[in-house]
């Protein structure tokens, strides 16, 4: 069954945190600007046009939910909670950060029917987290999780890669000890400058030094290796390329590309390719076609780089997770496998 989130996006002008990377605007006594009545009418212009025969959750994105008032979080709650008694929404998901989840909380959240919590986790580095301005201990982000998953609720953690003190080896550690707060779902953003935020500041005046993409794609695939080998689905790699991000000037700098995971399957397929014609001396690939697109690479990028070797048939009848190489069956798990085992190799345990 399809699966479809209803968004609405909730501003925290309460929030009580300046990450040094965050623009959210704030203003002085209200915590948001989103009414009921506007819930309301956004999941009913939804219901409208989604099929009837799917999965249909809301979901509250734009800001730390849980960090607003107990309160408007049950009132936002219950309003979206009358269309699960109906059957006409399976659930609601949302954003939060570790240090704005505690049992009281979670209780209110299952009990209208929440779902899934994503945690910004951004990094498991306390100096990291201390030069962002969003200093919380570890505990606090272990206790999180094991919160939610007590209380059944599917957990998401988002890792930023890229921030500032932040370096390949403390990135992957990150990943690492988030492992063992046994996420289901992730996301992995690469660190952008954003006009008006601290870290702009911090950019122009040379005391932060973006990754380019060649770095952020380096640095994520790794980590994009490592947590779907060990069962994660990573449903996001890079920032969604919005209007707003396409503006000029709104994006100062850093790893910003519209096709950020695309980039990052390039360089996982090329090298495993690449390993296979150093020793073998062809390529010769059968696979379904829903693959070609990540084996032939961004711009073809694969195919030239390998162009001397490359061959490439479609066959439908293979399993999307089956590559035929030269003969013979690689899975998907065998080339992710190949991936990690080179980050260890390099010493990024």
């Amino acid at each position: 069954m399809k699966h479809y989130n209803i968004p609405i996006f909730i501003s925290h002008f309460g929030c009580p945190n300046a990450c040094v990377f965050c623009n959210q605007k704030k203003i002085n006594g209200r915590e948001t600007d989103v009414t009921m009545e506007d819930v309301r009418k956004i999941i009913e212009m939804y219901l409208e046009t989604l099929p009837k025969n799917s999965k249909k959750e809301v979901a509250f994105f734009g800001g730390t939910f849980t960090g607003i008032s107990l309160k408007l979080q049950k009132e936002y709650l219950e309003t979206v909670y009358e269309y699960i008694k109906k059957g006409l929404i399976d659930g609601i998901r949302l954003s939060t950060r570790p240090d704005c989840i505690n049992r009281e909380i979670v209780e209110q959240l299952k009990k209208y029917g929440v779902t899934s919590v994503e945690l910004g986790v951004q990094s498991l580095d306390e100096r990291v987290l201390k030069a962002t301005a969003r200093y919380y201990p570890v505990e606090v982000v272990a206790e999180a999780c094991k919160l939610l998953k007590e209380y059944g609720i599917e957990l998401g953690i988002q890792l930023m890669i890229g921030l500032p003190e932040a370096t390949l080896e403390s990135d992957y550690l990150t990943a690492l000890k988030a492992l063992e707060m046994q996420p289901d779902v992730a996301r992995i953003y690469p660190t952008l400058v954003i006009k008006n935020t601290k870290l702009e500041d911090m950019f122009l005046k040379g005391e932060y030094h973006a990754l380019s993409i060649g770095e952020a794609v380096e640095r994520t695939r790794k980590i994009y290796t490592l947590l779907e080998l060990n069962g994660v689905n990573v449903i996001r790699v890079g920032l969604q390329p919005s209007e707003d991000l396409r503006e000029d000037g709104v994006v100062l700098g850093g790893p910003f590309h519209p096709a950020f995971r695309e980039l990052v399957e390039t360089e996982i397929y090329y090298n495993f390719l690449k390993k296979i014609a150093d020793r073998e001396k062809k390529l010769d690939i059968e696979t379904a076609e829903v693959n070609i697109s990540k084996i032939v690479g961004i711009k073809k990028a694969n195919r030239l780089r390998l162009k001397e070797y490359f061959n490439i048939k479609i066959d439908n009848s293979l399993s999307r997770d089956i590559v035929v190489v030269n003969g013979k069956i690689y899975s998907r798990v065998d080339i992710l496998r190949e991936e990690n085992n080179e980050s260890n190799s390099n010493q990024y345990r």
